[in-house]
Order: C-alpha cells, then sequence, then structure tokens
C-alpha cells in the first residue's frame, strides 16, 4: 500500500515542514486533488451522453435507431477524450506503480480501462463485434465519481491533525518596550515577551511573567476543567486564554513547542507502519495479482467456450475493477490516521504504533508512583486545637504565616489550604529554621513553632498528642511552649482512582502498585483502591527486576512512570507508558506518552487500544469479505441465472467498499468512562 494510488501518500502523511502548521499545505493539496477529480468527472458527465446516445447497445435497449455517416468515428473521437482526460490520473498511477516495481490500485484500472479501449478502437477500424465505448465511459464516470467522493471521506477521517495544526494562531502580540507590536508566530523566538489577551489562544509555550488566568487545555491533554495559571506556571502553545491578560516568556521557538512536537508525533506514528497495517498491505498486494490472473482466466474462459470476445473482455474489466485493493489498502491507514490525531487531542500521544496495538493484550498494569493514583503532592486532610478557647482554624492560620516563605511540600500543603479556606493570616517575623526539626517565629510578640512530632515528644513529654493514621504525615503547632495544635497531611487519592482500578478489574486486568514510598502508605492506597497487590520500598533500579518477575509468571505488562526517571523499568515493561510528562514529549523513551497524571487516562488509552484494533479488523474483514462475494460474480458464475454485473456496477460496488471502510474508521472515537 506503499502508494496505492498516489493521493494515498498526503492522505495519512502530512508534510514535516513547519509550514504544515500554517494551516497544512497538504490540506490545500488533499483540497485540489478533490477538486481534480470533480472537474474531471462533471466533463465526462457532458460527454458520456452523446457516447451512450451513438452506442448500437444502448439504442437497442432503448428501441431507437439513430445513424448518421461516420457516426463511429465521432463516437471514437468523444471516448477517445473521456478515455485520455478522464482516465489520465489511472494512467499516470499505472505507470508511476511500474516503475516502483509495486502494482496496486491503479495498475488494475489503469489496465482494464486500456483494455477496453484499444479493443473498442480495433472493432472501429474493422475488427469483428460491438465496441465498449458505452461501458468504458461510464467506468471512468464513476471511477472519477468514486474516487471524489472517497477522498473526501478520507479527508474527513484525517481531518483531526488539521484541527491540532489550527490550534496555532497565526500571530501573536510581542511586548517591545512599553508598547505592543503584531508579529507572526514561527517568528517567536525564546525569551520573548508576549501579550496573551482575554478569549485569545497562546501563541508560544513559555512561563506566565504577569497576570493570573484561567486557561482551557482541553484541546491538547483531554482535560475539559479550565486550569488555573499564575505567575510562575507553564502555559502550551494552542491553549486558549480565559478572562484574565497575561504576558508571557516565551521559552523556545514554534518549531519546537509542543504543540509542534505533537504534529510532528503523529506524523510519524501515522507514517510507522504497525503489524496490521503490514498485513493488509500484504494482502493488497496479493489482491492484485488474484485480480489481474482471476480476471485473464474469466477472459479464457469465456472465450474459449465460444462467447464473443466482446463479451470475454467485458467480463475481465469487470473482474479487474471490482477486485481493486483499495478498500483493503485503505483499511488499516484510514484508521491509523484517526486514531493517533484523536490520541493526540485527548492527551495520549503515541510514539509507537505497536505498543499502541498492544495494549488491548496487557493482562497487569504497573503503577509506578502513588502520584499518578494519587495527587503527588501534601494536602492537609484534617486539623485540630489541643487547647480549649483556641479555634482549630487559628492553629493553621498561624502555622500558613509561618510557612508562607518556604517550598517545603509540607509548607505548601499547609498555606493551600489556608488561602482555599481564605483565612486571614497575621503577620510573623523573626522567621528561622530549626534545622530538621521545623520552623520557628514571632506572630503578635508570641513565639510560635511548628514542629514535627519527634520534637514534641522529647521536648513536652506530657503534651496531649494527637492519633496518626496510616499514610499521614503529622506536624504539631507550639505557641509560648505550649502544644496548640496538630495538622495531619497525606498525599490524597485522586478522585479518579477508583474508577479507573474498578474499570481495569472489569476489562480483566491486574493492578499492581509499585513505589518507594514506604510500606504503610503503600498499603493503604493500595487497599483503598481494591488494587491487586503491592511493592513497597523498592528503589529506581530494583523496578526492572520487578517488571521482569511479573513477565515470567506470563503476564503481559504494562508499566505507567516517569519516563526520564523510569527508562530501563519502561523499556523492559512489554508496553511503557510515560506519565504526566507534559511538554517533554521529545525525552521520553516510552512508546506512549500521557500528558496528565490521570489515571482514567490509563484506562482511556487501553479501551481505546481496543477499539482501534476493532476497527481494523472490522475494516479488513469488510474490504476482503466483500471481494469473496463480488469476484464470483462478476466472473459470471450466476451468469445462467441472469445475475451479470456491468463493469460500471462493479465500479460502483468498489467505491461503496471504499466509503464504507472510510465511514467506519471516521466512527472511531475516545469513549471516555466517567469515573
Amino acid at each position: 500500500m506503499e502508494h496505492q494510488h498516489q493521493h494515498q501518500h498526503n492522505t495519512t502523511a502530512p508534510a514535516h515542514d513547519h509550514g504544515a502548521m500554517q494551516h497544512g499545505g497538504h490540506h490545500d493539496h488533499h483540497a485540489m486533488m478533490i477538486a481534480d477529480f470533480r472537474k474531471r468527472f462533471y466533463v465526462v458527465l457532458v460527454l458520456t451522453i452523446p457516447v451512450m446516445l451513438l452506442s448500437q447497445m444502448i439504442q437497442h435497449w432503448l428501441g431507437i435507431n439513430f445513424t448518421f455517416s461516420g457516426d463511429a468515428w465521432v463516437l471514437l473521437g468523444l471516448s477517445s477524450v473521456v478515455f485520455f482526460y478522464g482516465g489520465w490520473p489511472f494512467l499516470k498511477g499505472w505507470w508511476e506503480e511500474m516503475k516502483g516495481r509495486d502494482p496496486g490500485m491503479m495498475t488494475l484500472i489503469g489496465f482494464a480501462i486500456t483494455v477496453a479501449y484499444i479493443y473498442s478502437v480495433a472493432t472501429v477500424f474493422g475488427l469483428p463485434g460491438m465496441d465498449f465505448f458505452w461501458e468504458l465511459t461510464t467506468l471512468i464516470l464513476i471511477m472519477l465519481l468514486g474516487h471524489w467522493i472517497e477522498m473526501k471521506s478520507v479527508m474527513g477521517a484525517s481531518r483531526e491533525l488539521e484541527l491540532l495544526v489550527q490550534l496555532m494562531p497565526d500571530e501573536a502580540h510581542l511586548v517591545h518596550g512599553d508598547h505592543v507590536m503584531e508579529v507572526k508566530t514561527e517568528s517567536l523566538k525564546a525569551g520573548d515577551v508576549i501579550l496573551v489577551k482575554p478569549g485569545e489562544k497562546v501563541a508560544a509555550d513559555g512561563t506566565i511573567e504577569e497576570g493570573t488566568t484561567s486557561l482551557n487545555e482541553s484541546m491538547l491533554t483531554g482535560e475539559s476543567k479550565p486550569v488555573q495559571k499564575q505567575r510562575g506556571d507553564k502555559v502550551i502553545a494552542g491553549s486558549i486564554n480565559g478572562n484574565g491578560a497575561i504576558k508571557v516568556t516565551v521559552s523556545h521557538g514554534a518549531a519546537d513547542s509542543y504543540l509542534s512536537q505533537v504534529v510532528k508525533l503523529v506524523q510519524d506514528a501515522q507514517q510507522s507502519k504497525s503489524k496490521t497495517q503490514l498485513l493488509a498491505n500484504k494482502a493488497a498486494r496479493w489482491l492484485t495479482v488474484i485480480a489481474i490472473l482471476a480476471g485473464i482466466a474469466t477472459f479464457l474462459y469465456w472465450w474459449l467456450s465460444g462467447r464473443e470476445l466482446s463479451f470475454a473482455i467485458e467480463r475481465m474489466v469487470t473482474v479487474i475493477v471490482i477486485c481493486c485493493p483499495h478498500a483493503l489498502g485503505l483499511a488499516v491507514p484510514l484508521v491509523i490516521a484517526r486514531s493517533t490525531a484523536l490520541s493526540a487531542r485527548h492527551g495520549l500521544l503515541i510514539k509507537n504504533r505497536t505498543d499502541f496495538e498492544n495494549s488491548r493484550k496487557i493482562t497487569t498494569l504497573v503503577f509506578d508512583k502513588t502520584g499518578t493514583l494519587t495527587v503527588g503532592r501534601f494536602e492537609v486532610a484534617r486539623f485540630e486545637s489541643l487547647q480549649p478557647g483556641i479555634p482549630g482554624e487559628e492553629v493553621l492560620a498561624m502555622a500558613a504565616a509561618l510557612e508562607g516563605s518556604s517550598e517545603h511540600p509540607i509548607a505548601t500543603g499547609i498555606t493551600t489550604k489556608a488561602k482555599e479556606m481564605q483565612l486571614a493570616l497575621p503577620a510573623a517575623e523573626n522567621i528561622t529554621a530549626l534545622t530538621g526539626k521545623g520552623i520557628t517565629g514571632r506572630i503578635a510578640g508570641k513565639e510560635v513553632q511548628v514542629v514535627s512530632p519527634g520534637y514534641v515528644a522529647e521536648q513536652f513529654k506530657d503534651a496531649a498528642t494527637a492519633t496518626i493514621e496510616a499514610g499521614e504525615t503529622l506536624v504539631y503547632v507550639v505557641r509560648d511552649n505550649a502544644v496548640t495544635g496538630f495538622i495531619a497531611l497525606a498525599d490524597q487519592v485522586r478522585p479518579e482512582s477508583a474508577g479507573a482500578i474498578a474499570t481495569l478489574k472489569e476489562n480483566g486486568i491486574k493492578t499492581v502498585l509499585l513505589t518507594g514510598d514506604n510500606k504503610v502508605v503503600a498499603a493503604g492506597v493500595s487497599k483503598t483502591l481494591g488494587m491487586d497487590s503491592y511493592i513497597a520500598e523498592v528503589l529506581p533500579h530494583e523496578k526492572l527486576d520487578k517488571i521482569k518477575e511479573l513477565q515470567q509468571q506470563g503476564e503481559f505488562v504494562a508499566m505507567t512512570g516517569d519516563g526520564i526517571n523510569d527508562a530501563p523499568a519502561l523499556a523492559q515493561a512489554n508496553v511503557g507508558i510515560a506519565i504526566g510528562s507534559g511538554s517533554d514529549v521529545a525525552a521520553e523513551t516510552a512508546g506512549i506518552v500521557l500528558v496528565n497524571s490521570n489515571p482514567r487516562d490509563v484506562v482511556n488509552l487501553i479501551l481505546f487500544g481496543k477499539a482501534t484494533f476493532r476497527k481494523m479488523i472490522q475494516n479488513l474483514a469488510w474490504a476482503t469479505g466483500y471481494n469473496i462475494v463480488a469476484l464470483p460474480l462478476a466472473a459470471g458464475v450466476l451468469y445462467k441465472e441472469g445475475i451479470l454485473l456491468s463493469p460500471a456496477a462493479g465500479a460502483v460496488l468498489m467505491t461503496i467498499s471504499t466509503v464504507v471502510v472510510a465511514i467506519n474508521a471516521s466512527l472511531l472515537k475516545v469513549k471516555d468512562p466517567r469515573m
């Protein structure tokens, strides 16, 4: 199927240059091809009417007799225009295929129309028999119409890539001193500062320099909720700005942007041959050979059994046309084109087609770190006062006031909670760290400390303390040497995790938690989510061995992990899924990259892999099944029962089979099980 007619390359493999980013040169080329087939179709349609009226067979059927001197030469002239002008794309394609020693679709059509034309010309010059001109013109007319319809279907099936390409705005507002200039997006370079107004698309990857807003990244990550962004946060080109104006420092030029990398990735994946496609290509090549052999055998059978030459040639032409392996050739590439681009729009980036197709075979899914199933950051689980008369909120506010400038994960958890609750924080001064124990400072003239349970046990032996629960980290707030209250923080389980694990179970997939965390935390998360097992306190280099062990037990293992840190284990797994890699598309070793760390995306990936494989098999079954039924009919097996397909009817059936394949491919969807 390397070029199962010439436009096929363009169907599934757009141009690689950045020009393709600007609304796609490939798209225009495809539109030109469609317009060319449409024009040729209308010209041939106009010429077909006089050709039909001048044909003896049609006159006989209509019961009219319409002849004039030289009518055969007029018929020859009109049919020659149809053959050379209307048939040109097929003749040219035949020549290309012969040059590339890759006979296929165009070889069959070119051969069929050439045989019909040469035989008909010979009858005009005295060969006994009935000419074939009306069959030839209707055959070319329907082939042109079929290609026109089919190319429009194909264009629809691979439109998702165009939608990705069009996410990039053409122009950006470049901040230059105290004024703003309009510049072309592709001229932006690292270090430039751009202004993104409310409702506009972000023109480049970068970091927010000024302003806060919410961004809609759903077209890039599949995450439907707008994401809150503030100074220092990263933004991705192509995402849509909410109602705040922001200034963004560009991190790299347009050609290296996340979106450009995704489009390049999609193009590469669409071009990479999967096992199923190689199988389809082989079948298409065999079908071409079978079509030519079956055509010749049909011709010899009818001619040697005493039928006239024109009947034998007509049967041969019909067999060859109906057998065109076009539907078979497009069966897999169309599904690939759609699945790869659709995935990219849902935050699933397929780098290796085989890994993606193998996702349907997964029996065990290893979640590498709690950060995938859990939020991956400390959040306040509960807080309480241990002294009467002091509300719990005051305990939290004191801690947040001290921790305000710290980058520590515990500090971030406390300050985030205080922000969420909109607590008024008191002013804190003289803040210093107590190495390995916590932090101290002064609030309203009193000394306040946020310290570890170890420090409290050592310094305040008789103080009331809290009971710690599995997976929690505890800190105490001490004011004027009295233990005032405590705050318990934990890495919270994501709300989507339980649903994701349940869906995997329904699909017969075991789930294993593999983490460097301690056994208490791992057991807690594993039990809460109903996972099959957990392996805790594993060092990075030991992960590979754990994957191997599972494989030796006969499991087909997929591993989710951080693409950079877990490279060896991801490579060892049957399917490697890098998670939460965001815009580091290029750095990954995994076959599949998930933009978000959402466990639901892993489930989507597996279910979508299965759905894609089903679509490929459906298309292959349709494309081969149709030939099994249509070929004997074309050869005239039921001729005695009065069933005989004309070449034009063969062309109609061939076109329908191709359009069915294109429509079936376009019905492929990423089903998002709402969890």
